[in-house]
């Protein structure tokens, strides 16, 4: 078989892998959320311990947990109680960051007793509390607590520890997966605040003002007529207080924060393109990013339609991946094709490039980030451009 012919199978082949992984990834995304991400923790938990209860707090604010979720509870005495960092077993995790057990809760001399009532209304006695922990950024944060607890006599050995920390893993990893299904969500929603505001604009707005218009002109015509001018002078005024309303509307739909306009922006992008070419174009958001100033997101969109741009003049692509995501401390794009370029092998991007990489380079260097050009030696193209958030 020719390379051509390989290359363009293998092509193919990584196409078909990819559709269905995005495919798997959008159900996912799409029926998680947190309160599905940590539902079930509670019951594992129970089980994982061999405790008489379990129970998980999720943060709602700075140095705060709330018991959202109890399995094995006998009254509602924990139900949706708020733990501030320092109190009790659970606010002793929030302050330290590690797993946390005492084997008499009401008689412990390690913790506060700020909720000594409501756990002898559950008539618990040995208690353990582990942090759900995210690391972002590299910096690792407590997100979760996931509690243990006994009726009657007994401690929580090492084993229950370690099996409890193996589910706190689970819930990260989870509510990792929730919050990205909420960025997604949002982004979902601000494209189409956009469009929303671009078809009023198109339509309503020009509707307005043609209306508009016609009244002026009637207004002119009808000059002898006090009544109907009148009239006429009030739904003028009409017309005007629409149009005012039309444009504070289209205002309060306009707003985004750079970090979000940047993955719409970058999405309407891949549409166009694909629009224009019939090649399949996708943005694959990894994960939430970091709040970025105009110029940073300016200059990630401009390395986008770079990218895009060379793929349509030059790749003869079958399909182009938009990735964005947090690495290394700064916010990364990539625009990879399966195309077939002139030469292959890792590029400088500012040696024998065009004009467009070596400007992408020039203003990137600026701002102390980097842009690299990787040629696959059996087909396909990356731009990557990498940018530090200076917080």
């Amino acid at each position: 078989m020719p390379s051509s012919d390989r290359a363009a199978e293998r092509a193919r082949e990584q196409e078909h892998a990819l559709n269905a992984l995005l495919a798997e990834r959008d159900g996912l995304l799409s029926v998680l959320d947190r309160v599905l991400a940590l539902q079930g923790t509670a019951r594992l938990i129970r089980d994982a311990a061999g405790a008489d209860a379990g129970f998980v707090a999720d943060l709602d604010g700075p140095g705060r947990a709330v018991i959202r979720w109890i399995a094995g509870g006998r009254t509602d005495s924990l139900q949706d109680l708020a733990v501030p960092i320092g109190q009790g077993v659970g606010g002793r995790v929030l302050a330290v960051g590690q797993p946390v057990r005492v084997s008499d809760y009401v008689s412990s001399a390690t913790i506060t007793h700020h909720f000594d009532g409501m756990v002898r209304r559950e008539a618990m006695s040995a208690m353990l509390a582990v942090p759900v922990l995210s690391e972002r950024d590299g910096r690792v944060d407590t997100v979760a607590v996931a509690y243990a607890a006994l009726r009657g006599p007994g401690e929580f050995g090492d084993d229950a520890v370690g099996a409890v920390q193996a589910i706190a893993r689970d819930a990260a990893r989870a509510l990792r997966l929730a919050d990205r299904a909420e960025a997604g969500r949002s982004t979902a929603v601000a494209a189409e605040r956009q469009r929303m505001q671009a078809s009023l604009h198109d339509s309503v707005g020009a509707m307005l003002f043609s209306i508009g218009a016609q009244v002026r002109d009637l207004r002119t015509t009808v000059p002898d007529n006090p009544a109907l001018s009148t009239r006429l002078g009030r739904l003028e005024s009409d017309v005007s207080a629409a149009s005012l309303a039309l444009r504070e509307s289209l205002l309060a739909l306009s707003e985004s924060s750079p970090e979000r306009a940047l993955p719409i922006e970058l999405a309407e992008h891949c549409r166009s393109f694909e629009a224009r070419t019939g090649v399949p174009a996708r943005l694959v958001q990894l994960g939430e990013v970091a709040p970025l100033d105009a110029e940073r997101t300016a200059l990630l969109i401009g390395a986008v339609r770079e990218g895009l741009l060379n793929v349509e003049k030059h790749a003869g692509a079958a399909t182009v991946v938009v990735s964005l995501g947090m690495v290394d401390g700064g916010v990364q794009i990539a625009v990879a094709d399966d195309g077939s370029p002139a030469d292959s092998g890792a590029a400088d991007p500012a040696d024998g490039a065009g004009l467009g990489i070596r400007m992408l380079v020039e203003r990137a260097a600026r701002l102390d980030g980097r842009v690299s050009l990787v040629h696959d030696e059996d087909g396909g193209t990356t731009l990557r451009m990498l940018l530090p958030v200076h917080r």
